[in-house]
């Protein structure tokens, strides 16, 4: 098991990174598949319930769909627990366990991260910005996802004067607010990356000490939805109107990314999410448990070769809509279930 995942482990790397030779979204997409059913005990039963195996599928697209809820009652992973190099988990849950995912190496998470990012919030050839990170390090949150993801870009892509402004869980407002000043007054343009939830502390801050910033030409923002009721909530296009008047900046940025992957997906503001090379997005009609129509609200549905070592085809509970030029996330969906995607024990035994 372990000599076919490594070297399926190289193929995904290989398209990642775009190398010469590099096999096909579609074949490599039906080769993890194969791998995953093979050594996943749980998604194999998932799959057989379902009538999917590998001599069955033979499209990506039929590829079975595991909602991201069962990563809180099952090891979705091709190798034991016990070997994990990294366990991420989802945030505030309503049953208090949470999701968990295990991985077996970090190689192919922090390769997918560089080139969307780069894409989205780097310019060409540009020297390395301040990151202003308004989130936990990693030494405060080894379990999250997303200040691991935010740790590596850093050090890729970040100057050294790059800081994190959550502590024990609070936003130090006031000595981010100090940094904001003094890159103001030195013309240093600034990169802040965090969740939305974040930024609506820092601007409720600003409101009250009626502080406003023109931050230097090339700041730039990149936020990651999502309240989890941890602050008043703000449609998108608010809390970017808000963004641009307090702080000044017009290169605001939506990333979209969960535990349950391994990728991420970016877009400016006015413009569409796209897939990588080693993804696929669809938008899902839950009644039917096909595709939607373009533009249909749905339910995303995401197939993610880095997740070489748990299970690619992922369903989520958020809304979205999809059509050539990319898909759009629209918030949360309560109480999703997408028709052939059921979560009752038997399904899974």
């Amino acid at each position: 098991m372990c000599t076919d995942g490594i070297r399926l482990e190289q193929k995904v790397l290989a398209l990642i990174r775009g190398e010469p030779g590099a096999a096909s979204f579609e074949a490599l997409a039906l080769e993890v598949f194969a791998f995953q059913y093979e050594h996943c005990a749980p998604y194999r039963a998932y799959c057989d319930r379902l009538g999917c195996t590998p001599q069955t599928v033979t499209d990506w697209r039929a590829i079975p769909a595991v909602p991201t809820r069962a990563f809180k009652d099952f090891s979705l992973t091709c190798f034991p627990t016990d070997e994990a190099v990294a366990e991420f988990h989802t945030s505030g849950t309503t049953s208090g366990r949470p999701g968990r995912h295990f991985f077996r190496t970090l190689a192919v998470y922090d390769a997918a991260m560089v080139e969307p990012f780069r894409a989205a919030l780097l310019e060409p050839a540009e020297r390395p910005l301040p990151m202003l990170l308004l989130a936990p390090s990693p030494s405060e949150a080894p379990h999250s996802s997303l200040s691991y993801m935010l740790e590596r870009l850093r050090e890729k892509f970040g100057a050294p004067e790059s800081e994190y402004f959550v502590v024990a869980g609070r936003l130090e407002r006031e000595r981010l607010v100090r940094r904001l000043c003094e890159a103001q007054w030195a013309s240093q343009p600034v990169m802040l990356l965090g969740t939305a939830f974040a930024f609506v502390h820092l601007l409720d801050y600003c409101e009250q000490e009626n502080l406003t910033f023109e931050l230097p030409t090339g700041s730039r923002i990149m936020e990651t939805g999502g309240y989890k009721g941890r602050s008043r909530e703000l449609p998108v296009g608010e809390l970017y109107r808000q963004l641009r008047a307090r702080l000044g900046v017009t290169w605001l940025v939506n990333e979209y990314g969960m535990t349950e992957l391994s990728s991420q997906f970016y877009s400016r503001e006015g413009e569409r999410k796209r897939a990588s090379r080693w993804t696929r997005v669809m938008v899902i009609n839950p009644r039917t448990g096909g595709p939607a129509e373009d533009d249909q609200v749905g339910l995303i549905r995401v197939l993610d070769l880095a997740n070489v070592w748990s299970v690619a085809c992922i369903q989520t509970e958020d809304l979205g809509r999809s059509s050539s030029e990319g898909f759009a996330v629209l918030g949360r969906a309560a109480n999703a279930e997408v028709r052939g995607c059921s979560l009752t024990a038997e399904t899974w035994q």
